[in-house]
């Protein structure tokens, strides 16, 4: 079945270029305008990935963002000319998953959506086949087959790029992961590690899911190295 991406972009001559890339790669392709337009058509169709401009007319596309986390864990690829890092770091945090700063290629960003496109649908297929796996503590609890985490006996929602950071480090305790490496496993995206985007969503799970994020016990840092889990849990 073929992949249907959701494009926001005022830019038209930005859009008629992705959007031939895009379909070259068997991809079906909606545009949308403006952010309220694009939250609406998001509304009324099954999209397995969106791309948005940060800078929309009248709402921008942080705006969208956060309003479609609400209700859905669909990758999310901000393409912006903005490059400061805290404007990189906002869009993380509210749920994006990665991004491309204008003027880019079509083809990197065309990777990046079909590396988006392939991380979450093996999140989805890996979820039907490992329904029973449980990883706990007294603190974090995590169903590493039906993709939920319990944070002190409550549920808590990840975004997409969180999840799939705090089941790679889980599953492999005590291994420890460079940022570049992290980064072609979730991003699956090969030579073009970006530390801001790993390490943004590190920060965030680990505010989502310590008892003490500025001592982190689950998601440690190994100085110089990069990250492990610490495995004090239990596995059944």
């Amino acid at each position: 079945m073929n992949r249907k991406i959701l494009l926001i972009e005022d830019d038209a001559d930005i859009c008629d270029l992705v959007a031939i890339y895009l379909r070259r790669e068997g991809l079906l392709v909606d545009i949308a305008p403006d952010a309220e337009q694009g939250l609406d058509m998001f509304r009324r169709n099954d999209y397995d990935l969106l791309i948005t401009d940060i800078l929309l007319p009248r709402m921008d596309g942080l705006q969208l963002v956060e309003r479609i986390r609400r209700d859905s864990d669909v990758p999310i690829i901000f393409m912006t000319n903005k490059k400061t890092s805290q404007d990189i770091v906002n869009g993380l945090r509210l749920g994006g998953d990665d991004y491309v700063t204008k003027p880019f290629e079509p083809e990197v960003l065309v990777a990046r959506v079909l590396a988006g496109l392939r991380r979450y649908q093996a999140g989805r297929g890996k979820g039907k086949k490992e329904e029973g796996k449980l990883w706990e503590d007294g603190w974090l609890k995590v169903h590493t087959g039906r993709l939920e985490v319990f944070v002190d006996n409550k549920p808590t929602t990840l975004p997409a790029k969180e999840l799939q950071l705090l089941l790679l480090l889980l599953e492999h305790p005590n291994q420890v992961f460079s940022v570049r490496q992290l980064y072609e496993k979730i991003w699956s995206l090969d030579g073009v590690s970006d530390e801001r985007t790993v390490m943004v969503h590190i920060h965030h799970l680990r505010k989502k899911i310590e008892r003490d994020a500025a001592k982190p016990a689950y998601i440690v840092t190994i100085r110089g190295f990069g990250y492990k889990f610490g495995d004090t849990g239990k596995r059944s």
